[in-house]
């Protein structure tokens, strides 16, 4: 059975959410989220520290979505917007956040990607430091835009471990689904 969106996205939308949203990733929308998840935080009256954990976070989650979000062909733009993205923020206790991204990605990638993952997962806090370090130091901007960072960003920020999957939805695509805790 194929990946269905809609039931991908019902089971992320349960508990407190923040915000949720799927659809086309623009900075438009990156510039909007950030604005109505700090303004929700500051109605919680959440702590600054976790505050900023989470602004800091979702702005490299977004970054991820907008700059490497494999633009769909054709054939899908009747059911999906060309540059598609799911992002929900759920408060999942006192103190305690999940954000999830979800992009569809071209299943070619899916080996390299999944490598880097478990790469930061399998770092300790110095070893993230030094990757950060080092990234930061010889890497150059890639076409759209990074140098490598984000994860290993998030990972640092957060100190857990980054939560993926990938589930087919066709020969071509799965649909990349990440999830992090802010805590």
């Amino acid at each position: 059975m194929s990946f269905d969106i809609n039931d991908y996205y019902s089971k992320l939308n349960s508990g407190d959410v923040l915000l949720a949203y799927k659809g086309s990733i623009t900075s438009d929308l990156i510039s909007n989220v950030l604005e109505v998840v700090e303004a929700k935080l500051d109605d919680l009256s959440e702590q600054a520290k976790i505050r900023k954990k989470v602004y800091n976070v979702l702005v490299e989650s977004l970054q991820n979505l907008f700059h490497h979000n494999d633009e769909l062909p054709d054939k899908l733009h009747d059911s999906f917007d060309p540059k598609f993205g799911v992002l929900v923020v759920t408060r999942v206790e006192n103190n305690v956040y999940r954000i999830s991204t979800g992009n569809f990605i071209n299943s070619n990638k899916i080996k390299f990607l999944k490598d880097k993952i478990d790469k930061i997962n399998s770092l300790s806090e110095e070893e993230l430091k030094d990757m950060y370090k080092f990234i930061l130091n010889h890497q150059k901007l890639s076409a759209k835009g990074g140098g490598g960072l984000g994860l290993v960003d998030i990972a640092r920020k957060t100190g857990n471990k980054l939560e993926y999957s990938f589930d087919n939805y066709n020969n071509e695509y799965y649909f990349f689904n990440l999830e992090v805790i802010v805590s």
